[in-house]
C-alpha cells in the first residue's frame, strides 16, 4: 500500500523487498505505470538496509515488518515512528479512503505460511545449492511448474522462481536455524497455492529435508 501511494509522488523510484515478500510488488500496475523498479533481495534486516542504501532506494520493505525509508521520508534506518509517519501521511493524502479499502484495492494473492523443514546446519546450504541448480536448469530448458512457464529465477538468497501468472515458489536456507525455508504464493487460488507446495516444492525437496514445522 505504501509503495502504491508513493509511486505517483516519486516516479521511477526503486523499492527493495526481501525474497519472502509478495510477488504483487513485481506485477503491480500502479508501480509499473510510474516506472518504479522493485528489487528482491536477501532476507534480513541488515541486508535490506544495506541494499536500499546502495541503490538509493526510496524505501526498503522486509516481510517481517522492518521498513527503511530514505530521502525526504527518512534516514534509511529501521524506525517504527518513521514507518508510522509514512502511513499517516498516506492516509492524509487519501482522506476519503479507509485503510481497509486500500487493502481491498490490492490485487489478490494467496500466500502460504513460512514452512521450515529440518535440515542440519552442515548440509542445508548444500541442499539449497542443489535445488537452485535444478531450478536454473529447468528455467534454461524453458520448463514450467504446474503448467505455467518459468519467467525468472532469482538466486540472491536461495532460489525464488517466478511463473508467468505472477505466482512463485521460494526455497532458501535459514540464516539462524538448522532448517530450510519454504514459501509459495499463487495468484489463482488457495487450492493452487497448496498445490504449488504439495505437488512441486515438497516432492522436489523430498527426503533431503526432515519434518516440517508446519504445512499447508
Amino acid at each position: 500500500m505504501l509503495a502504491r501511494d508513493l509511486a505517483p509522488l516519486h516516479p521511477g523510484a526503486t523499492f527493495v523487498v526481501d525474497v519472502k515478500s509478495t510477488g504483487l510488488y513485481a506485477t503491480d500496475p500502479i508501480l509499473k505505470a510510474h516506472g518504479c523498479e522493485v528489487v528482491y533481495w536477501k532476507t534480513g534486516h541488515s541486508y535490506i538496509k544495506r541494499k536500499s542504501a546502495e541503490l538509493g532506494a526510496l524505501a526498503g520493505f522486509e516481510k517481517s515488518g522492518h521498513f527503511f525509508m530514505n530521502g525526504e521520508l527518512g534516514y534509511g534506518y529501521d524506525c517504527g515512528l518513521t514507518a508510522a509517519a509514512a502511513i499517516l501521511a498516506m492516509l492524509d493524502r487519501n482522506p476519503d479512503v479507509k485503510l481497509s479499502d486500500m487493502r481491498k484495492a490490492l490485487p489478490v494473492a494467496f500466500t502460504s505460511l513460512t514452512m521450515s523443514p529440518h535440515c542440519g546446519d552442515e548440509v542445508k546450504y548444500g541442499v539449497v545449492a542443489d535445488v537452485v541448480k535444478e531450478y536454473e536448469d529447468l528455467f534454461a530448458a524453458g520448463g514450467s511448474i504446474l503448467g505455467r512457464k518459468i519467467t525468472e529465477v532469482i538466486t540472491v538468497n536461495g532460489v525464488r522462481v517466478h511463473l508467468e501468472d505472477g505466482s512463485w515458489v521460494l526455497v532458501r536456507a535459514s540464516s539462524n536455524k538448522p532448517e530450510v525455508v519454504v514459501v509459495v504464493e499463487s495468484t489463482q487460488s488457495e487450492d493452487d497455492m497448496r498445490a504449488l507446495f504439495r505437488q512441486e516444492v515438497k516432492p522436489r525437496l523430498g527426503d533431503r529435508v526432515g519434518k516440517y514445522n508446519q504445512e499447508i
